[in-house]
């Protein structure tokens, strides 16, 4: 096997997928292949534990110590992904491992044992307070196999409920981490079901599917209270060379360094004597939390009544360098200001309204840096029935369409002025 065979098959290995995918190349380069033959004795209870060691292929057979009692030997067959010589507290081996058929072995010395203990899903070297905001909030705590748990945490901007964009990329990056790190998304299908509660944790329980050779496929139910909150259903695919075409053009606008972010806009508005004072001195006493995600606006305040909307946007900060991220990333800043778009049109003085994200669908064509500057552009072709839908589509500086999205969002109209009901769904 090649370094890219050896790091593919190893990343299939559940005990592994969680690690950064840079974790596992360095592993595949420290694992050495050890062959067995049928009945030789892989492990001996008492001998020093020499480190992991992981089935390739062939089976063997745990079986207790010898004063252990009969009726309770808890015999049982290793077979292809299996391991053992990890998560235990003693330096010798506590029962005996056999090879019942020829066996090869995928060992990684007990020198390298660190590759194992990293400070992130993102980061074998750092801890997420070190990056990106964003790489914190997309930091999962796996508390067993195709379990994990996400936070809303404190730092981050909130919502009434969690914010839409915060599950597709947890759920997102939960699926990631059950699949080889040569994989990567180049679909998602969101439904949401009930609104989040920003001060509970929410469980992300993974499904696999499927598991090909170029495809595997997940789906994920994010829960809270016991109840399903929000679905996601992934296809990841081994990069291959294939026919390539581009008839989308990207729009001419201005690049980012020639428009206003967010907070430079809040200033000129809170200075601005085309604003009422009453508005201006509200804005102003109000707690500004900077978004994690970094905006500029191509259009100007006349054309915030058009079904469309284009802007710049990239991650605050320092992203680690895993590919995976960057799409988590980029799924989580899909859903901002995404479906309001579809009520541009509606805007009047006084309007109240509720939006709430129903189904949300992206596909990734090429490679994406969240980090480098993309540019969002954004379409409402119709809004019908209390519902509003949207089309997306994110360019990179060099113009190549990287990401298509749709969604589907719920608007209304509020019941009174100031008052903003409950949906019901």
């Amino acid at each position: 096997m090649d370094r890219e065979e050896v790091t593919e098959f190893l990343g299939q290995v559940p005990l592994l997928q969680c690690l950064p995918g840079s974790s596992i190349r360095r592993i595949a380069e420290a694992v050495q292949v050890k062959h067995y033959e049928s009945g030789d004795y892989v492990a001996r209870e008492g001998e020093p534990v020499d480190g992991l060691c992981i089935i390739l292929d062939g089976q063997a057979e745990v079986s207790a110590p010898a004063n252990t009692e009969e009726t309770n030997r808890p015999d049982y067959v290793l077979n292809k992904y299996d391991y053992f010589g990890y998560g235990t507290n003693s330096s010798v081996h506590q029962v005996n491992v056999t090879a019942v058929t020829k066996l090869t072995c995928f060992v990684l010395p007990s020198q390298y044992g660190h590759l194992l203990q990293t400070k992130t899903i993102w980061n074998a070297e750092e801890t997420a307070e070190n990056h990106s905001l964003l790489e914190q909030i997309l930091h999962l705590e796996k508390l067993e196999v195709d379990i994990f748990r996400g936070f809303t945490l404190p730092e981050a901007p909130t919502f009434r409920q969690v914010f839409g964009g915060q599950l597709i990329g947890q759920a997102l990056a939960a699926a990631s981490k059950t699949v080889d790190c040569l994989k990567l998304v180049h679909s998602l299908h969101a439904i949401f079901l009930i609104a989040g509660d920003n001060n509970m944790p929410i469980i992300y329980q993974v499904k696999r599917e499927r598991d090909g050779t170029s495809f595997a496929t997940r789906k994920v139910e994010a829960k809270q209270k016991g109840l399903v909150i929000f679905t996601l259903i992934v296809s990841f695919q081994k990069e291959e060379l294939g026919f390539e075409h581009q008839a989308a053009i990207m729009p001419d606008v201005p690049p980012p360094e020639q428009l206003l972010n967010m907070e430079e806009i809040r200033e000129r508005r809170l200075t601005d004597p085309r604003f009422p004072m009453q508005y201006r001195n509200s804005a102003a006493k109000k707690k500004f939390v900077p978004w994690p995600i970094e905006m500029r606006f191509c259009q100007d305040s006349g054309s915030q009544h058009k079904p469309s909307l284009y802007y710049w946007f990239r991650a605050r900060g320092k992203l680690s360098d895993d590919p995976a991220l960057h799409r988590c990333v980029v799924a989580y800043a899909s859903d901002l200001l995404y479906s309001g778009v579809s009520l541009n049109p509606h805007r009047e003085k006084g309007l109240k309204t509720y939006s709430l994200s129903l189904d949300h669908s992206m596909w990734f064509h090429k490679p994406v840096k969240a980090d480098d500057w993309l540019l969002y552009v954004i379409d409402s072709p119709s809004a019908h029935g209390g519902r509003g839908f949207v089309t997306g589509r994110m360019f990179n500086r060099q113009g190549e369409l990287v990401v298509s999205l749709t969604q589907e969002a719920l608007i209304r109209r509020a019941k009174t002025p100031g008052q903003t009901p409950r949906p019901k769904l």
